[in-house]
C-alpha cells in the first residue's frame, strides 16, 4: 500500500504500534458507559451512566494508566480482541469502524486534526452522562439510552 496513506489505512490493526493504537481512540467516552444486557434477548443496552473515573467534561479516564487497579474488569482493548468485543464498542468507535472495514468519520481527530471537533459535533458523551457515583445500581435500567 502507498506510504503516503495514513497509518490506519495502510496497516492492519494488529500491526499498529502501541502509540498508533492508542491514537485511534477518539476520546468520545462512550466505551466508559455502563451497559446492560437483556437476559431474554441478549441485546446490549448502553446507559447514560459512566464509570466514576471518566471525566465527563473531557471524556478522558482520570486513572487511565492504572485503571485496572481501580476497575479490574476495565477492558484493555487490543486488536486480537475485536472479533469478540466489537459489539460492545459504540458504533462510532474507531476500533470497531476500522475492524469492520469502514472509514474514520470526518470529526475524528486523526482526520480533522482537532480533538475538539468530536465534542462540537456532539459525537461524544461530554456533559451528557452521569457518574455511577450518583446512581444506585438498582436504578441503572432507568438510564438506558
Amino acid at each position: 500500500m502507498d506510504d503516503s496513506q495514513p497509518f490506519w489505512k495502510r496497516l492492519a490493526l494488529s500491526e499498529l504500534s502501541k502509540e498508533q493504537w492508542e491514537s485511534l481512540c477518539d476520546g468520545c467516552g462512550k466505551c466508559c458507559l455502563h451497559k446492560l444486557q437483556d437476559e431474554e434477548t441478549d441485546e446490549l443496552l448502553f446507559t447514560s451512566i459512566s464509570c466514576e473515573f471518566l471525566n465527563t467534561g473531557t471524556c478522558r479516564c482520570g486513572v487511565y494508566q492504572d485503571r485496572n487497579t481501580y476497575v479490574p474488569d476495565c477492558l484493555n482493548l487490543d486488536a486480537s480482541m475485536l472479533e469478540d468485543v466489537s459489539s460492545w464498542l459504540p458504533e462510532t468507535c474507531a476500533y470497531r469502524i476500522l475492524y469492520q472495514g469502514g472509514e474514520l468519520p470526518a470529526w475524528h481527530h486523526l482526520v480533522c486534526e482537532d480533538t475538539q471537533v468530536i465534542h462540537i459535533q456532539q459525537a461524544s458523551v461530554r456533559d451528557k452522562v452521569i457518574s455511577e457515583k450518583y446512581v444506585d445500581e438498582d436504578d441503572w435500567q432507568d438510564y438506558v439510552l
